[in-house]
């Protein structure tokens, strides 16, 4: 069970640093940078999307990694969660102010990698060969 902490009202007036173990931003970036997190928001900048056409989207997360990854993001701000009094109930994620900025960015980085990704798999040979092969 996850326990929830709240920051006193004095910690705000801190700055933040996420070098610092007890920083709340470090949480927020284990959530944006994971796996998931970061593959959920850079799916969600294109629009809104249903549970299910967003767990089609990020291929291979588990509909229980999914949830938990959507959930963490909207407790962060980054998501959010619309439900629709419909029969079947239907429910809507999509990207707030706060997570289109950060997808923005993520996106950027993801391209980065893509765009440099015969440079990645060139030092990846020339690491494996130099090490008698993996």
């Amino acid at each position: 069970m996850t326990t929830t902490t709240q920051s006193a009202p004095e910690d705000r007036d801190l700055p933040f640093n996420v070098f610092a173990k007890s920083c709340p931003s470090r949480g927020t970036l284990e959530h944006v940078t994971g796996r998931w997190g970061g593959l959920t928001l850079g799916a969600l900048y294109e629009g809104s999307l249903r549970f299910n056409e967003l767990r089609r989207r990020v291929d291979g997360v588990s509909e229980k990694m999914l949830s938990q990854t959507l959930h963490a993001l909207e407790r962060d701000g980054l998501v959010h969660r619309e439900a629709q009094p419909t029969n079947p109930p239907r429910v809507d994620y999509e990207l707030t102010p706060l997570g289109r900025e950060v997808a923005e960015h993520l996106l950027a980085l993801i391209r980065l990698l893509e765009d440099r990704m015969d440079t990645v798999l060139e030092a990846r040979e020339r690491y494996d060969a130099a090490r008698g092969g993996r």
